[in-house]
């Protein structure tokens, strides 16, 4: 059976990023995603776009009155849409919210941007170091003594931005299903990384957490959760919190020093980290991840893009595919019976326009 968002069909106007990652999660789900490309980009893009996998694409000039007025017609017959711009840019097009809920008053209208649609800050630009700055969560990242490094765009763009839209998206489609009706969905990436603090928040709150780099359990303070070097220059990554982890850790480790029974003693994580470091020294990352694979001692090798997918477990789960000769992420959650799946590569812009303008009855004089 197709993906469990078969059947749903959604516009998306093109962009980079949280957006179009959006898109491509839920047409990996099963969803019909129509992204609207510049006119001035037709013929361009490549397969490996991974985010514009399974998406079909309809290139238009959105400075053409005429083309609006189609876009329009388009958005009448779809479930939703899907736009990155900044605030105020899709009013101006005359795509506005309130204009194409006339259209379709069950149309779902997601909005992805980093400081939302309101606020002082929303009209400015910004990008994933700048959200998750304001979320707190740059801050209690990296090494004590050292500026916060700038981490992969994972918690802002796509945690906080392009996975919580997703959410909206089908949440406000859901309500559409139960009698609701159409609605706008503000996903702000300050808001969603926010969201995904909530943990941290919470141990603030109880006094768990000190408001110091590398001071914490979970921000490599701890002995038993963080990342060590091995004798080849490669790593090894622990995170031995339970108590019955951490006993095999120091079985599969060979370490029976008393002082690393009391695990939660702040006072001694330096000094135990310092001896399981140079215990690690002593071998290679791959000696340690044949010595600990199948435990319970929570350790993992640190591999690098073109390893991962070779992993035994990664393999054997297909948690990577190749299509089209590229190995790229499968799509995710998996479910028993509506089967996700990759319907093909990243097209060009605009390589289906024929297609949907007779689908769709859209003026195909309008669409370069």
């Amino acid at each position: 059976m197709a993906g469990p968002l078969s059947g749903i069909k959604l516009v998306e106007f093109a962009g980079i990023g949280p957006g179009p990652f959006c898109g491509m999660i839920l047409a990996d789900l099963g969803a019909e995603i129509i992204r609207i490309d510049r006119a001035s980009q037709h013929g361009q893009g490549n397969s490996i776009d991974f985010q514009h996998r399974s998406k079909s694409s309809l290139s238009a000039d959105l400075k053409n009155p005429k083309t609006i007025e189609e876009i329009k017609k388009l958005l009448a017959s779809v479930d939703g849409l899907i736009e990155g711009f900044r605030p105020g840019v899709m009013e101006r097009l005359g795509l506005g919210p309130e204009e194409c809920l006339k259209i379709n008053s069950n149309l779902v209208y997601g909005r992805m941007t980093g400081w939302g649609q309101d606020g002082p800050l929303a009209k400015t630009a910004g990008h994933d170091i700048n959200y998750i700055a304001l979320t707190g969560a740059l801050e209690l990242m990296g090494r004590k003594d050292e500026t916060p490094p700038p981490p992969l765009n994972l918690v802002g763009d796509f945690g906080g931005g392009g996975m919580f839209l997703a959410l909206g998206i089908v949440s406000a489609i859901l309500n559409i299903k139960q009698g609701g009706k159409g609605q706008v969905v503000d996903a702000a990436m300050v808001d969603g990384a926010s969201v995904l603090m909530s943990m941290f928040y919470a141990f603030k709150a109880s006094g768990f957490w000190l408001e110091e780099r590398e001071s914490n359990m979970l921000d490599g303070g701890a002995h038993f959760y963080d990342t060590y070097e091995c004798s080849d220059g490669k790593f090894l990554a622990i995170g031995a919190i339970e108590s019955q982890f951490y006993a095999v850790l120091l079985d599969k480790l060979e370490i029976s020093d008393a002082k690393f029974q009391n695990q939660h003693d702040r006072n001694q994580w330096p000094t135990l980290k310092d001896i399981i470091k140079n215990k690690i020294k002593k071998k290679t990352r791959d000696e340690w991840a044949d010595i600990f694979d199948g435990t319970d001692a929570c350790v993992a090798p640190v591999l690098n893009l073109s390893e991962a997918p070779e992993h035994h477990h990664m393999k054997a789960r297909n948690s990577f595919i190749k299509i089209d000769g590229t190995i790229q992420p499968a799509p995710a959650p998996r479910f028993s019976e509506t089967i996700p799946e990759i319907k093909h590569s990243a097209l060009k812009a605009g390589e289906n326009n024929d297609e949907i303008c007779a689908k769709y009855n859209l003026d195909r004089t309008c669409f370069k």
